[in-house]
């Protein structure tokens, strides 16, 4: 069973303005092939989630401008900690899903003034480092919220934070939509406003600075006290070891 959602209509674009797309924005800050691949998350399981409504338009964007999607369905996902050793499919799929991607769309709606519980959930489940590898330091990361009324920037904000703690590099643009339930057809599909606007910068934003980030990631995130810490277990394991090459 896989939790990567179908996107459907891929192609089609009602409230896109084809005479101003980019249609590969990051040309020319380095190498867009192969395709960026970009995980989205959304944070409500409602039927008609404009949480999610709001992910599949960003991942439609994503895929004309060059970039490969999967939107991980959290419905099945356990509360953090339910699940003894975190061992459930749901779980591992996730956890699998951060290690592929290069960057990621965290889209919120927001609930008592702060982020969904299943936002945070899949946030939660996702350690800092996993038998040596890290799900999420040095990803990419664009924020995007909904709010049944008024615009907010609550979950945003948070949603920031949690990139910050994940060591991720939170991109600067963001899309809060208001009053969402306004901004969607009978189609499921969103109506041209600046709201839809923004998605499509933000959308620009994010694969442009994963490219521009990629060659560079493993550098950005090369830390002295991670050095230091895998240099005193490799001597705690084995005391002749020669000392780490400089650097």
């Amino acid at each position: 069973m896989s939790r990567v959602r179908p996107l459907p209509d891929p192609d089609r674009f009602p409230a896109l303005d084809p005479a101003y797309v980019i249609d590969r924005p990051a040309l020319g800050l380095g190498a867009d092939q192969p395709p960026p691949r970009i995980l989205l998350l959304y944070g409500s399981l409602r039927r008609r989630s404009f949480s999610r409504l709001c992910v599949e338009e960003a991942a439609r964007l994503l895929q004309r401008f060059g970039a490969e999607t999967r939107i991980f369905d959290p419905s099945d996902l356990p509360l953090p900690d339910q699940t003894r050793g975190d061992d459930h499919p749901a779980v591992h799929e996730l956890r699998a899903l951060s290690l592929w991607s290069e960057g990621q769309v965290w889209c919120s709606p927001e609930r008592h003034g702060q982020i969904s519980s299943v936002m945070k959930a899949q946030v939660d489940h996702l350690p800092l480092a996993l038998g040596g590898m890290r799900p999420t330091q040095g990803r990419t990361l664009a924020v995007m919220q909904v709010s049944a009324g008024s615009q907010s920037f609550n979950s945003v904000n948070t949603l920031r934070l949690l990139g910050r703690w994940m060591r991720m590099f939170t991109i600067p643009n963001q899309s809060s939509v208001a009053m969402a339930y306004k901004e969607f057809g009978d189609d499921d599909r969103m109506r041209p406003s600046p709201y839809y606007d923004r998605i499509v910068d933000v959308m620009e934003e994010l694969v442009r600075i994963t490219v521009l980030m990629r060659p560079h990631a493993t550098q950005l995130v090369d830390r002295y006290s991670e050095r230091r810490e895998a240099g005193e277990k490799a001597r705690a394991e084995d005391p002749a070891a020669a000392a780490l090459p400089s650097r």
